[in-house]
């Protein structure tokens, strides 16, 4: 395991001072420790004061605990040594004399300030700060999420932007919650300050006048003006550190810009306004000229203050010229430069365009609901089907009419509809058989005849057993159905890419051996739109490729390689389609079988089915008859075939029953009962 310098110097740190708590140090070390806790003071509070956001000091609750422990350990140091020898260093000496005036009282007054600012004012303020901002930033996690996920199915990000959106908020959350408790580590040290300096006072007052541990006694006085100074030093060189830290902390949980640093933004909202600095300088000027106030100070002061908003207002207006001369030129410039026509060539592979009437139901400020919608379609057929699904972009179209909306699939328009706005769809289950008033009209998913009904009739027809929705779960469910008729072709290479990725995290070596030694990506996405072309799930995508590492070095043709695929996805295939205890299924006369297969032509490109015109449409008519026969049962025809005639059937009837289902003798479970309701032949 290597160790990198940080981290040792980190460690290093922490463990001096432990040490500085237990071993009694010189007095010239003392004063390197506190030259260096002065200077970690005036870093840490510099990287405050131009961090442009919070984040950018993630780790200050942390280097706040280390700095406080470093100090208190400093402390105690400086206690031990004014005690024992009666002098602590040059510099609490120093700061006793110099910054004291080498007064007891003036600084005992000067110590008890710094303690009142630092521990009523700044770390009080501060810990109330990190307090609401840490439960806003909780409260505030919900809604954020949900404008990601607005924002990524709109189009406006992509998925690696909205995870990076996403961590930031977890960071946010953290920092705030972190910067809660830290807060607390500089409350308890400005009262251990406080504390310190009574026991060293009234302990060098003790062994100055009694002469205990070996040093000579002297009077009370001379005891109380020696040892004074002596804690007032400490105390000061002490909390002085503490306070520029806790300015830090209070300009660090107090940020809100995050686009400039503290000095920019403090200029344009403090300096921006003339007239700003116009009745300032004017109030000063009259202070100093109607009342016992200096003259001279206030009089010069407001009249800079004036000066400085009159060179402003001259700048703004130059400015405001300049800028109005700027556009002019810009405008000219795009009028004679050739139209750039790159980000024009850019087709979104799903689009949901409305007209002005549908936009509340994608408002989320008027209460609209589709674009959640929306986002929940994605991550439905990603459950359902295994698939990435592309972002669905949606915009109005003033062209559509109000209620209308169009659906289209890499720029082309696959469906369309229209919804009756304040108004309810009626669907008939089938059974029900009393009426009810409506507006006749067509289901558009699933072409089912429907009603308009009003809010008023909802109950009413929700009590007789009517099916009803709303306009937005209509707009989702076509919109749904029309993704997964088209997700063969929205799957592309780079989708592709991304799965198998996803799998090599936990199959390594399923992937090394499959990509791209055995099958390249495109090859495999042939077969995972085959699969999806059919309404078969990719998610057990492990197994899939198991099959494709099988077969994928003797057999190159996709179709081929697709029907291996579903064999070993028989169970999920028979769950799916196979619901009854007893289930009727159409076969295909052996006759038949034997038929195709002789009519089934290879080319280099693959293969394809060669029958004559009379013989498809003798085959149409059966399989017509036989579908009527199920469907009057109420069950949804499915045809059963030998596993080398199955994908050659299926392409036969595309044209004339996309939905029909066909599978072969091998995808269905052992356990599944199924029983010939019908045989498809050519008589």
């Amino acid at each position: 395991m290597k160790f990198k310098m940080g981290d040792v110097v980190v460690g290093l740190f922490v463990i001096l001072a432990i040490v500085i708590f237990i071993i009694p140090f010189p007095a010239v070390f003392l004063d390197i420790f506190l030259t260096i806790n002065i200077a970690l003071a005036l870093l840490i509070l510099f990287s405050a004061l131009y961090a442009k956001e919070a984040l950018n000091m993630s780790t200050f609750p942390t280097i706040l605990l280390l700095t406080t422990l470093f100090r208190l350990a400093l402390n105690t140091s400086s206690t031990r040594l004014i005690l024992r020898d009666g002098y602590a260093g040059n510099v609490v000496a120093t700061f006793g004399n110099f910054v004291a005036g080498g007064n007891p009282v003036l600084g005992v007054v000067v110590f008890i300030i710094i303690i009142i600012i630092q521990f009523m004012v700044i770390t009080k303020g501060s810990e109330r700060v990190a307090e609401v901002s840490a439960r806003f930033t909780l409260d505030a996690m919900p809604g954020k999420q949900m404008a990601i996920d607005a924002d990524l199915n709109s189009g406006l990000i992509d998925e690696q932007q909205a995870r990076e959106r996403r961590e930031k908020i977890q960071e946010e959350a953290a920092f705030y919650g972190a910067m809660d408790g830290a807060s607390k580590f500089v409350k308890g040290d400005a009262i251990a300050g406080i504390l310190i300096t009574f026991i060293n006072i009234i302990g060098g007052l003790v062994l100055g006048t009694t002469g205990w541990g070996g040093s000579t006694p002297i009077s009370p006085m001379e005891a109380l003006q020696k040892y004074t100074l002596l804690t007032i030093g400490d105390g000061l060189v002490s909390q002085i550190p503490a306070l520029l830290i806790s300015m830090a902390t209070g300009i660090l949980v107090t940020k809100a810009s995050k686009e400039s640093n503290l000095s920019f933004e403090l200029k344009n909202q403090l300096f921006s306004l003339p007239i700003v600095l116009y009745l300032a300088g004017g109030v000063l000027v009259l202070l100093g000229v109607f009342t016992p106030l200096d003259t001279l100070i206030f009089g010069t002061t407001g009249v800079l203050i004036i000066f400085s908003g009159y060179r402003m207002d001259q700048n703004l207006q130059l400015q405001t010229i300049e800028e109005e001369i700027s556009t002019e030129d810009v405008q000219a410039d795009e009028i004679r430069k050739p139209e750039n026509v790159i980000s024009l060539l850019q087709v979104d592979p799903i689009e949901l365009e409305f007209g002005y009437g549908i936009i509340p139901l994608a408002d989320v400020n008027q209460g609209g609901d589709l674009l959640d919608r929306v986002v929940m379609i994605r991550r439905q057929l990603a459950l359902e089907l295994g698939t990435i699904v592309p972002i669905i972009r949606l915009r109005d179209n003033i062209q559509l009419a109000p209620n209308q909306y169009i659906i289209k699939i890499k720029g082309v328009e696959v469906a369309k509809g229209e919804i009756l706005f304040d108004h309810y769809m009626a669907m008939n289950p089938g059974y029900v058989e009393e009426e009810i008033d409506g507006i006749d009209t067509v289901e558009p998913a699933f072409g089912l005849p429907a009603l308009w009904i009003s809010e008023a009739q909802r109950e009413r027809a929700e009590a007789l057993g009517y099916t009803v929705v709303d306009p937005p779960s209509i707009i989702a469910t076509h919109l749904t159905e029309i993704i997964k008729q088209h997700l063969n072709e929205l799957l592309s290479r780079q989708d592709v890419q991304t799965l198998i990725n996803n799998v090599k995290e936990t199959h390594p070596t399923l992937i090394e051996e499959l990509v791209p030694k055995i099958l390249t990506v495109g090859e495999i996405q042939k077969v995972l739109a085959n699969l999806l072309k059919e309404g078969i799930s990719i998610r057990d995508l492990v197994t899939i490729f198991e099959t494709l590492a099988d077969y994928g070095a003797t057999v190159r043709d996709p179709d081929l390689l697709t029907e291996y695929v579903r064999q070993s996805l028989g169970r999920a295939i028979s769950h799916k389609f196979f619901h009854q205890q007893q289930n009727n299924v159409i076969t295909l006369d052996p006759e038949l079988e034997k038929l195709i297969m002789d009519s089934v032509q290879q080319t280099e490109q693959g293969s394809y089915l060669a029958l004559d015109p009379q013989t498809t449409q003798k085959i149409f008519d059966s399989l017509t008859q036989e579908m009527n026969k199920i469907i009057g049962l109420g069950q949804q025809p499915i045809v059963l075939t030998s596993p080398i005639v199955r994908i050659y059937f299926k392409r036969l009837t595309e044209s004339m029953a996309p939905d029909l289902i066909v599978l072969s003798y091998n995808e269905v479970e052992p356990t599944v009962e199924v029983q010939a309701a019908g045989m498809v032949n050519i008589g």
